[in-house]
Order: C-alpha cells, then sequence, then structure tokens
C-alpha cells in the first residue's frame, strides 16, 4: 500500500510520456516521414536499426522505438496496480484498459505503414484509418488519465452512468476526427495564401479531404458552445473554468493555424491543446459522476 503515492506519480508520468509519443506521431504525418521505414514492420526497411538512414528514415524510427517504450511502460503500469490496489479497485480496471488500447495502437500503426497509408497516400481509405487511429488514441488517453486519477482516490466504488456526459466526451471525439481529416488535408494539399485555401474548401474540383476541411471549424465552435453550457450547468466550477479556458486558447489556436497555412509547429501546439482539452474533459466527467464525494477539489 506504500507504494500508491509513487504509483500514481508513475501513472502521470506514462501519460505524459503518450502525450509526447503522440505529438511525434503527428510529426512523422506532417513531415510527410511515415514511409521512411518502407512498408516493413516492425522492422525499418528490413533491419532492426536501419543504416544509412534519410531524415524521414530518422522521423519514423524515432516514433517506432519511443512507441515501443510506451508500451514497454503501460505493462509496468499494470503489473504495478496489480500489486498496489486490491480487488475491484478501478485503477486496476483502467490500467488494463491501457494495456488493450496500447496494443490495439500498434496494431493500427502497423497497418497503417503496410497499407500504405502514409506518406502522400491520398486515399480515402486513408481517412477512415486515421480516424479510426484517433479514436483509439483518444480512448487510450481516457483511460491513462482514469488510472492516474482514481490512483488518487481512497474509494472503489464506480461511477454513476449519465447519458449526457458520454455523450459529451463523443461529441468532443468528432471534433478530434475532423481535426484529424482537415489536418492530412493540409498535410497532402498545401496552400499558398488563406485566400487560395478557403476556395479550395468549396472547389468541386477539391480532393475530399480538402473539401471537408471546413468541417472542423465549425464542429469545434459548435460543439464547444453545447459543452460549455453542459459544464457550467453540472461540472464543478473549478473544473468548468479551466476547461472553458483550454477551449478558448484551443479556437484561437485553430484560427491562427489557418492564418499561417498550418505549418508544422503550430498543428503540434494546436493537437498538444487539444489533447489536455480532452483529458481535462475526461477527468471532469470522472470528478463529476463518481460516487461518495469524489469531485477533485
Amino acid at each position: 500500500m506504500g507504494s500508491r503515492p509513487a504509483f500514481r506519480m508513475y501513472a502521470w508520468t506514462v501519460l505524459a510520456f503518450i502525450l509526447a509519443v503522440i505529438l511525434w506521431g503527428a510529426y512523422v504525418r506532417a513531415t510527410g516521414s511515415g514511409a521512411g521505414c518502407g512498408n516493413h514492420w516492425p522492422l525499418c526497411n528490413g533491419e532492426m536499426v536501419p543504416r544509412g538512414a534519410t531524415e524521414a528514415t530518422l522521423i519514423e524510427f524515432t516514433h517506432r522505438a519511443s512507441s515501443g517504450l510506451a508500451l514497454i511502460s503501460i505493462v509496468a503500469l499494470v503489473l504495478w496496480a496489480w500489486r498496489a490496489y486490491g480487488f475491484g479497485h478501478p485503477v486496476r480496471r483502467w490500467a488494463a484498459w491501457s494495456m488493450v488500447l496500447i496494443v490495439v495502437e500498434a496494431l493500427l500503426g502497423a497497418g497503417l505503414v503496410l497499407l500504405e497509408h502514409v506518406a502522400k497516400n491520398e486515399s480515402l481509405a486513408r481517412g477512415w484509418s486515421m480516424s479510426l487511429h484517433l479514436v483509439n488514441t483518444l480512448a487510450l488517453l481516457a483511460v491513462l488519465s482514469l488510472t492516474a486519477w482514481w490512483a488518487g482516490q481512497d474509494g472503489g466504488a464506480r461511477p454513476r452512468s449519465e447519458g449526457i456526459w458520454m455523450w459529451a466526451l463523443a461529441l468532443y471525439g468528432v471534433i478530434g476526427v475532423t481535426g484529424a481529416i482537415a489536418a492530412l488535408g493540409d498535410t497532402l494539399f498545401p496552400a499558398s495564401s488563406v485566400v487560395e485555401a478557403w476556395q479550395a474548401d468549396f472547389s468541386a474540383g477539391s480532393h475530399l479531404f480538402v473539401r471537408l476541411r471546413w468541417l472542423h471549424p465549425l464542429a469545434g465552435i459548435a460543439i464547444s458552445g453545447g459543452l460549455l453550457f453542459l459544464l457550467w450547468r453540472k461540472a464543478p466550477g473549478r473544473w468548468a473554468a479551466t476547461i472553458t479556458a483550454l477551449m478558448f486558447a484551443q479556437i484561437t489556436l485553430g484560427a491562427i493555424n489557418v492564418a499561417l497555412l498550418a505549418p508544422v509547429w503550430m498543428q503540434l501546439v494546436h493537437l498538444l491543446v487539444g489533447d489536455l482539452l480532452w483529458i481535462g474533459m475526461v477527468l471532469c466527467v470522472a470528478s463529476t459522476v463518481g460516487k461518495d464525494a469524489l469531485v477533485a477539489s
């Protein structure tokens, strides 16, 4: 039992590391480096450690290596959770789910490589596979956040089921998926000016990924408005204020990203704040629907 404070710190550290891995994965996509290891997996260009590697190969290989470390860190998380917490405690359950989802994450990443849904691939199938990858990534962040959060709670009670909060999280996922498609369109079909980008969004001759870009800001603003209404009616004031600030920061960053024509560094900043906002939403729901006054102070 004395290892619980250390476990909690480790769980938050694992979550932070997974965030870094996700950001590097976005860097791989934004720089077109996804084919840096060819269509080989788990080997890189047929080798365990590539020699004479190009920049794209180094970028992709680094992502694979960090993903491997992420898998190892979650295996340790699960084993430690089983040792530090008793049967039925939520920490065990959420840690176990993190193990399932990190394996699925690896398989989805392998699928992107083996199906060649990387680099300059413009197929609609790539949009579907990226969207599925994004949904699994959000789920992984959610269960890791819940593992760390429950590690600091004394009770082992299950949270109440409130459908409206589940719908809120699902709608935030819609923002994430439309954002992934918009980012893919920016990567594959860069524009030279904001006017050109705007015209391409509504041109019948543009690729579907480009013509869908406008859905992301529309979904972001509309859904955020509904989420804010829900937060200020049902969530603790501290959570509502924090998430409101993150939402306005994210919308502002989105506008800057569009104005700057989506440079790689801004895409990463936008993604980071979006992931932090998602984690905040998940923890807000956990603290709001939990039993026995499990509201974070």
